[in-house]
């Protein structure tokens, strides 16, 4: 089953981008390659029940088991040697990344109280959105009573190499809930 958000890319970001900016081929139209959901527990060196909790959120947001990330170097500040957990993050592709995004935008984001857009100065120099999320509590998977401790997220959308502008009209026209310039 093709997921609706791949279908609506097909169909209707396609052909209006190609017509836009003058694709002469629907190849040469970019296309998102992966999401990356990235959850940072800094306290989670000290707590290693902080990071259990945040792969069961992560799995049950994703739909995929995440991969603990690790200190690459010791900070005496922070309290954190080298190679404690400090983190998870999943990378997801294909069908489940469509999935996803569809969920992200038609029904986690509009659950945030006095939302009014994600920025649309996130983008960097290749095409690439990054945004973050204060709470897990948005996606209706997660059970307000059963969260340990609530914690935020970071997700990137990886966009074949393009510009700022074409990638922002490529997110609008999939639904991306994206403030105005």
């Amino acid at each position: 089953m093709i997921p609706r958000l791949l279908e609506r890319y097909r169909k209707e970001a396609v052909p209006s981008l190609m017509q836009k900016f003058g694709y002469k081929n629907r190849f040469q139209v970019p296309r998102i390659k992966k999401i990356v959901v990235n959850m940072g527990i800094g306290a989670g060196a000290h707590d290693p029940k902080l990071v259990e909790e945040a792969q069961k959120d992560l799995t049950m947001i994703t739909g995929q088991r995440p991969v603990v990330t690790k200190a690459k170097r010791a900070i005496s500040n922070f309290k954190i040697r080298k190679g404690s957990h400090v983190g998870c993050m999943v990378t997801l592709r294909r069908a489940r990344m469509y999935e996803f995004l569809d969920r992200l935008i038609n029904v986690a984001l509009p659950r945030i109280r006095d939302f009014k857009g994600l920025p649309a100065n996130s983008f960097d120099g290749h095409g690439n959105y990054t945004f973050g999320l204060s709470e897990q509590l948005i996606f209706p998977e997660i059970e307000p009573d059963k969260v340990y401790k609530t914690q935020g997220m970071d997700i990137t959308v990886n966009l074949t190499k393009t510009t700022k502008d074409v990638a922002y009209q490529l997110l609008k026209h999939l639904g991306m809930p994206l403030r105005e310039r």
